[in-house]
Parts: structure tokens; C-alpha cells; sequence
């Protein structure tokens, strides 16, 4: 999976999903890892950045069992409130 972010000045976070179908063939699959894209990120506890971010499949996705896929989703959004916690307010 990729995800890319950038701030934005709502204050409040917003994603964006990309899950092609030559990537994950299964329409069942899709829509599974949808589900757990927003569920996991509705969970996610933002810190004061508003983001915009675009989630993007990559292949071998729709083979992981769900559990972990939602623990790779929970790093992923754990790195992103890291990465843009450095970012001072200004900069944003």
C-alpha cells in the first residue's frame, strides 16, 4: 500500500481511495479492504493535523488475512502522525 498526504486547512482529515482493479481482481476483496481502509481510519486518533490523503493498492494486499491488514493500516497512519507531527504550524 502507498499512502500519500499533504495538509490541508479544514480541520479535519479526509481520504481518498485508489484500489484498481487490475491490482485486486476480486470485487469481494475490494470492497473488504475498503471496509477496513475507512474503518481504520475513522478509529485513527488525528493529532492537530488536517489532511488530505490518497490511499493507493498495491498488489498482495488482498491476500493478507484482515487482522493484518488492519495492523499494516494502523502503522501506516501511526507513520503519517509522526511524519507531519514535525511539521511546524507555519510550514503546514
Amino acid at each position: 500500500m502507498l499512502l500519500l498526504a499533504r495538509p490541508n486547512g479544514l480541520g479535519y482529515s479526509r481520504i481518498g481511495l485508489v484500489i484498481p482493479k487490475k491490482v485486486v481482481r476480486c470485487a469481494v476483496s475490494r470492497n473488504r479492504i475498503k471496509r477496513v481502509v475507512r474503518d481504520t481510519f475513522r478509529l485513527w486518533k488525528v493529532g492537530s493535523t488536517a489532511l488530505d490523503i490518497i490511499f493507493l493498492a498495491r498488489s498482495g494486499l488482498d491476500v493478507l488475512p484482515g487482522k493484518a491488514q488492519t495492523a499494516l493500516l494502523r502503522r501506516g497512519w501511526q507513520r503519517l502522525d509522526d511524519k507531519f507531527e514535525k511539521v511546524k504550524p507555519r510550514d503546514r
